[in-house]
């Protein structure tokens, strides 16, 4: 046995030497993370930590669409099987203080009495008014809901789904500006004190060329302080890169795969590699009643009871709220996520469309991917967006959204050029793909006979028969005229609706279910509809782990 332990010990000693430990290149021999220069690598990174107000939810596989209730059998929700790498979530909704930090710091950064900067703010404003009805008096919640600190943890609504990913890359670079600051890569409290109109932070443009954060402002941007070339005169690469193992990868809305996968939580019902039993709803059972003995009756989550009932009778076992409720309210489900079922709905990343396509992917599932590149000003560097080159767009509905903040690098679509020959993809938008597109269209012979010859919007009415909306200014009286094109329609479908999942206060026990899903235009709001925020993972997909016999 003593033999055996030396033997073991000389081995690991002798791997160590050959791999340096981290410090020495098992490719040339060549020391890392010499003082005197060369390789600078981050062989002391464990792993990635939860970034603010999320948690880890750990991938595999599952059958994504089956529901347990299917009255309508639309082909809606059919049952695929899907795989979901590691990631993390929100463990609530987005609240309203929440929500509220993000347009204090729009209005600080890009005053709205300024006149270029005036729809900045006004874009991002949640839309109070979804809170009225006809024939119902929500005035209270119109003037309040948002910004009473009475609702502060109350999850946010009126929001766009627009809008909720202009939130979530807000976040991701106000996140990873604390975290380099506290690695003293950025100069401290710069991010309160130094930030203008002229001179924010972006994560993507730091990594592009730091010293153009801040406006350019280099007495801003430091060399960190564990940075053992930061002292040496004409350094380079001393700056915080994706190799520093600091930057966060970015926030964003989960897809319909991840927020499904996490919703209904089967890690809970898991036997060695099975699972035992069907869940319902996120939590364990088939009803929406609590059967422990302590809490026995009271509701499981926050929905609408019946017609006219969206609590119950007042007083015990009813699901105490009457609208939306205080994130936290109710138990967790097996991943940790709280309201995964009522309260609001929630808006996820996907385009909407009735058949998820498991024959041309099964893994991270998601449709409605646009792959842009970075514009190339004449230093042949990244382009950023300043306040003279803010681009604006005119939604449906007639508000003004801001594409890009001043900071940020500003975006182009990928050209033809950029996907010759490549095997993954053959264009930029692909929205379509298998279901839009010239080969999956109604008419595809038709094409054929046109040589192909149709625009991508052609296309996809060939597929879609939906109604057209413009916005257009009205120099008459200065205000905004819709027009609508008189075809006779036959669906609402387009490349402009994406999908939200989960039962809301508003919502009947049917939508409950994770597997349920809903499509609503992207640009517009209600009083249900909500968000969550997810990251991806890097690195492994889990935490090591041993057998359990």
């Amino acid at each position: 046995m003593l033999l055996a332990v030396a033997v073991t010990l000389g081995l690991t000693s002798c791997s160590k030497k050959s791999s340096g430990g981290g410090n020495v290149s098992s490719a040339t021999g060549w020391k890392i993370n010499d003082k005197k220069g060369g390789f600078q690598h981050n062989s002391k990174y464990k792993k990635q930590e939860a970034a603010p107000g999320l948690v880890e939810v750990e991938g595999g596989t599952f059958t994504m669409g089956r529901v347990q209730d299917d009255v309508m059998h639309d082909w809606n929700n059919t049952p695929t099987q899907q795989h979901v790498q590691s990631f993390f979530m929100d463990e609530t909704e987005v609240t309203n203080v929440m929500y509220m930090e993000y347009l204090d710091w729009l209005k600080r950064v890009f005053p709205p009495e300024e006149e270029n900067y005036k729809n900045i703010y006004v874009g991002a404003l949640p839309d109070t008014l979804v809170w009225r009805n006809a024939l119902g008096y929500n005035e209270t919640m119109t003037n309040n809901y948002l910004r009473h600190p009475a609702f502060s943890y109350y999850p946010v609504v009126g929001v766009s789904w627009v809008q909720a990913v202009e939130f979530s890359k807000w976040r991701t670079d106000r996140v990873n500006e604390n975290v380099l600051e506290k690695e003293k890569y950025l100069k401290k409290d710069a991010k309160l004190t130094e930030t203008k109109a002229e001179s924010t932070f972006s994560t993507e443009a730091y990594l592009e060329s730091p010293n153009k954060t801040y406006g350019g402002n280099e007495e801003l941007v430091l060399k960190g302080k564990g940075n053992k070339l930061a002292s040496k005169e004409g350094a380079k690469n001393v700056y915080a890169q994706r190799t520093s193992g600091l930057i966060l990868p970015e926030y964003r809305l989960p897809t319909e795969a991840e927020w499904e996968y996490a919703a209904v939580a089967l890690v809970g019902n898991r036997e060695y590699n099975l699972y035992r039993g069907n869940k319902k709803y996120p939590w364990k059972g088939l009803y929406t009643r609590n059967g422990k003995r302590a809490k026995k009756g009271d509701q499981l989550a926050n929905f609408k009871q019946g017609k006219g009932d969206y609590g119950g009778i007042a007083g015990w076992s009813d699901d105490n709220a009457d609208i939306t409720a205080p994130v936290k309210s109710y138990q967790p489900n097996d991943f940790g996520l709280y309201d995964m079922a009522g309260n609001v709905a929630e808006w996820v990343a996907d385009v909407y469309r009735p058949i998820v396509d498991d024959e041309a992917n099964d893994f991270n599932y998601y449709r409605g991917n646009v792959y842009m590149k970075n514009k190339i000003g004449e230093d042949g560097r990244a382009l950023l967006v300043t306040p003279e080159t803010i681009v604006y767009d005119t939604l449906s509905n007639g508000r003004i959204q801001y594409r890009n903040l001043p900071g940020q690098i500003a975006q182009e679509p990928i050209t033809e050029d950029d996907a010759y020959l490549r095997q993954n993809y053959t264009r930029g938008d692909n929205r379509n793909f298998r279901d839009g597109d010239k080969q999956s269209v109604l008419d595809y012979m038709k094409f054929q006979s046109e040589g192909g010859n149709t625009t991508d919007d052609k296309i996809t009415e060939k597929m879609y028969n939906f109604p057209h909306n413009k916005v257009e200014a009205d120099t008459a009286t200065g205000g905004l005229r819709k027009i609508q094109d008189g075809k006779k329609r036959t669906t609402l479908i387009n490349d402009y609706v994406r999908v939200f999942k989960g039962g809301s206060w508003r919502d009947r026990a049917y939508w409950l279910d994770p597997a349920q899903r809903r499509y609503y235009p992207q640009d517009m709001a209600t009083d249900y509809i909500g968000f969550r925020c997810a990251m991806s993972k890097v690195g492994p997909k889990s935490k090591k782990k041993t057998a359990r016999n």
